[in-house]
């Protein structure tokens, strides 16, 4: 079951295995939040100055690869390293800068997840959500000219 203990362990598992090399300057939580069809996480400086990692709670349904989660946190970890939402300076402007993360995951030996992670978000993710989405109700319309059409 995915539940908060599990993506905890997942996460010191990550961290652990690719980012040994990178201390940790202040406490850092990770947990399952908001529903989100366009994001697969996030990093936040919390006021008591703790750091925070979100992973998206939809990705609790056993049908995302594990390999999925393990990739978003492993993005978020690299931009803690870079000085975003986290006590290092930072080292660039923009989070993305130039592609950094995707650069930074692939040196860190994540080349094949990040292009699994590509291919299922293209592939799969949209059906999970159009899945979820028929699970609770949500009924689409597209607008035709001057009409509307349920679809």
């Amino acid at each position: 079951m995915r539940d908060e203990e599990w993506l905890a362990t997942l996460f010191h598992e990550v961290w652990d295995r690719k980012f040994s090399d990178v201390k940790k300057r202040n406490n850092v939580l990770v947990r399952w939040k908001g529903r989100w069809k366009n994001k697969f996480g996030h990093i936040k400086r919390l006021k008591n100055k703790d750091t925070e990692i979100v992973v998206n709670s939809l990705f609790k349904d056993e049908r995302v690869p594990k390999e999925v989660i393990e990739l978003t946190m492993a993005h978020e970890i690299v931009h803690y390293m870079h000085g975003f939402n986290s006590p290092y300076e930072k080292k660039f402007k923009y989070p993305h800068q130039g592609g950094v993360v995707e650069r930074e995951l692939r040196n860190r030996g994540y080349n094949e997840l990040v292009n699994l992670e590509k291919s299922w978000s293209k592939s799969e993710w949209p059906k999970i959500l159009g899945e979820r989405n028929n699970r609770e109700g949500v009924v689409r319309v597209k607008q035709l000219r001057s009409s509307f059409r349920l679809f």
